[in-house]
């Protein structure tokens, strides 16, 4: 037994090592074929406000597109993607990106119109990536911001974490059909629709759903006493299903990353998570819905109201580790202040 433990912990801890070393090499492989101008524009220090500018809609943002990479450089920058995240999500940020496509072609907008473009998606190096140094790196376009950050070859955080689609089910096309945020919305209604009529009352905050998710692009995602109905007023399935919930959201990133978020949250205690629901709890075209995930390290929210509610935004929020966390920009400070 003893001899199976340690191999375990020994097999988790080689695999945490070998995904920051691949993360580091990767960023620098990167960097390196990068010309001084587009260093310029994408490589930043650490501490700099930048690494804050925390967006999900089409504006000018700082870093390289793909739109302006060459072949090595684009399949480094999708390499860099998916040392970070799961299989799963990175596919899923692929066809939120292909969406522009659709959105171009519903907005009627002409050909050289550029503002709906699935290669306007921006890269961001902050640091110096280093087995032995601090920093970080982001990956942002329209609905979609993943912001992670490093110590050393240890990922510490990788929120705030954004994903949206719109359509949020594509409605015509060769498309048709599509729903790439699925998963966060059936997963969202089936917990709701589980509630006794007693659960519902607690659980529903108001019975319109918000314009939007309520952190919007805060840096700090502060949203006062948490409201709805807490996990230990849940039955042992709901409990359950509210579990799965917040694993659709955590484990958009790297396995062994993930987990180390769900032990967090599970070390505050699951009785301090709440679960919130406002508008429709039903899953229809034009009947708005938005719910609510909130702990003491987390918040999760999931809002589709826009585009008569077929539009969906998502985010999954560290409270403790947003940005890497203030502990970890005194810790680069302070190594650079000698």
């Amino acid at each position: 037994m003893k001899k199976t433990l340690f191999l375990l912990i020994t097999l988790l801890l080689t695999q945490d090592i070998v995904f920051g070393q691949d993360a580091v090499s990767t960023a620098n492989r990167f960097i390196a074929l990068l010309s001084e101008a587009q260093k310029t524009e994408s490589v930043f220090p650490f501490d700099v406000e930048e690494r804050y500018n925390f967006h999900f809609v089409p504006m000018k943002r700082r870093g390289i597109t793909f739109n302006e990479m060459n072949p090595q450089q684009h399949k480094l920058a999708l390499d860099l993607l998916r040392s970070c995240l799961s299989e799963e999500t990175f596919q899923k940020t692929r066809e939120i990106m292909q969406l522009e496509v659709v959105l171009k072609e519903l907005e009627k907008r002409k050909p050289e119109d550029n503002y709906r473009d699935p290669g306007n998606y921006h890269f961001t190096i902050f640091g110096n990536p280093s087995p032995s140094g601090i920093w970080g790196w982001r990956f942002e376009g329209h609905h979609i911001s993943f912001n992670f950050s490093f110590n050393r070859k240890t990922l510490v955080a990788g929120t705030p974490g954004f994903m949206g689609s719109n359509p949020a089910i594509v409605l015509n096309g060769p498309m048709a059909g599509k729903q790439v945020l699925k998963q966060e919305s059936d997963k969202g209604f089936a917990l709701i629709n589980s509630f006794t009529a007693a659960q519902l009352k607690k659980a529903i905050i108001d019975t319109v759903a918000f314009k939007d998710i309520l952190t919007f692009d805060k840096r700090k995602a502060l949203l006062g006493k948490p409201e709805g109905i807490r996990y230990s007023e849940l039955t042992k399935v709901q409990q359950s299903l509210l579990l799965q919930l917040i694993n659709v959201y955590v484990h958009r990133y790297k396995h062994d990353f993930a987990e180390k978020m769900i032990q967090e949250i599970k070390k505050e205690g699951l009785d301090n998570i709440w679960f919130a629901w406002a508008g429709y709890t039903k899953p229809e075209i034009g009947k708005g819905s938005y719910y609510r995930v909130q702990g003491p390290t987390i918040v999760i929210e999931y809002d589709n109201t826009q585009n008569n509610a077929n539009h969906v935004h998502s985010v999954v929020r560290d409270l403790k580790n947003d940005f890497g966390g203030d502990l970890l920009l005194d810790h680069y400070k302070k190594g650079h202040s000698h």
